[in-house]
């Protein structure tokens, strides 16, 4: 499991299932007009996505441009997703 982790593999893992998940949740709203509109859920998966990849590509080595580029896409989508969210 440590391996598994320290390869980033994991974190590759997640990423697919992530991305799984958008597909089949703006699949389902399209075809029924029911769940979570796209514009509501896809902010925060984005943040979280670039989390995940911000965190791959420190364990793969990349540089921390990279890395630092990741984490500011992040932080983006979840100022985003708040002020969407923001009720006065």
């Amino acid at each position: 499991m440590a391996e598994l982790f320290a390869s980033g593999r994991l974190v590759d893992l997640i990423l697919f299932l992530t991305a799984i998940e958008a597909v089949c949740l703006v699949l389902y709203w399209r075809s029924r007009g029911r769940g979570i509109a796209p514009l509501d859920l896809l902010p925060n998966l984005f943040a979280g996505a670039f989390l995940l990849l911000a965190l791959r590509l420190a364990l793969g080595g990349a540089s921390w441009e990279l890395t630092c580029g990741s984490l500011a896409a992040a932080g983006i989508s979840h100022i985003f997703d708040l002020v969407r969210r923001w009720r006065r």
